[in-house]
């Protein structure tokens, strides 16, 4: 018996992701695949933590089986990471797997299983573990009343995008300012807090140099919740002649969760003095 769905593949960010440059970064996309169709998201350059926050959707998924069976078993869905190189083709970083929630046509859109939430999956590169993907994934079978029966994608809009599909609200995390600081004692020290801006700092032209603390800071927007930040990214990098950098090494802090700081509340302090 056939069966028709739509899936919707909310690929929000990847982190900790195999550097395949000489930089110490990548220039990475994600391709999935379903069955025998296969969209991919957009290229982001020069990062291992990239935010697409994209919504891939596969029209017109055909499907035989029993109905129960689509709903209990549904096939998997193969997501595949690549850097993208400027001559040749593209790099091969990592697979990963996930099995999509599944409405039929006859169930409700509504908690607890949907709206589906974001899950971290293990990339693989190999035998080893080559970072994560944050993404969430949900079939919707396509009932009587054609397409017009299905839930509706939740903005937001982004005009600058052209075509790409945000990952709507409900599913895409809540996001709150932060300021990342860094105080450093040697030179030179790159810092990429998750896909955002690099805050650099200044270069040293003495291998032992330590010319006084040097303060590094940058904005940036990260999730409310603490377990979806993406690691601080650290490179350390040797400056060459006519604006050349060669990677020495790198490092990444996987938890900030140590080191993030909360201002206390100005208004729960006031109410203690006074009551």
């Amino acid at each position: 018996e056939k069966q028709v769905f739509q899936l919707r593949a909310h690929m929000y960010q990847a982190r900790s992701l195999f550097a395949a440059d000489s930089s110490g970064l990548s220039d990475p996309f994600a391709r999935v695949f379903f069955i025998s169709q296969s969209q991919c998201t957009e290229v982001l350059n020069e990062t291992l933590c990239p935010t697409w926050d994209q919504l891939l959707v596969f029209d017109n998924v055909e499907l035989y089986g029993e109905a129960h069976e689509m709903r209990d078993d549904p096939p998997i869905i193969v997501i595949e990471i690549y850097d993208q190189d400027t001559v040749g083709k593209a790099d091969f970083m990592g697979r990963t797997f996930a099995k999509p929630v599944v409405k039929m046509s006859d169930e409700e859109y509504c908690p607890p299983r949907f709206p589906p939430q974001l899950e971290y999956y293990q990339i693989y590169r190999g035998n080893s573990t080559a970072g994560d993907l944050l993404a969430a994934f949900e079939l919707l079978q396509i009932g009587p009343g054609g397409k017009s029966d299905l839930p509706p994608i939740d903005g937001p809009t982004d005009m600058d995008r052209g075509p790409i599909l945000p990952v709507p609200l409900g599913i895409r995390p809540v996001l709150s300012k932060y300021r990342v600081e860094v105080i450093t004692l040697e030179h030179q020290i790159s810092v990429l807090p998750g896909a955002g801006e690099p805050a650099h700092g200044c270069p040293s032209h003495s291998p032992h140099a330590a010319l006084g603390n040097q303060h590094i800071f940058t904005s940036q927007d990260l999730p409310e919740n603490e377990l979806l930040h993406p690691p601080l990214n650290i490179r350390v990098v040797d400056c060459r002649a006519f604006g050349r950098y060669t990677l020495v090494g790198s490092h990444a802090v996987s938890s900030l969760r140590k080191f993030i700081y909360r201002p206390p509340d100005k208004k729960a302090q006031h109410w203690n003095m006074t009551g």
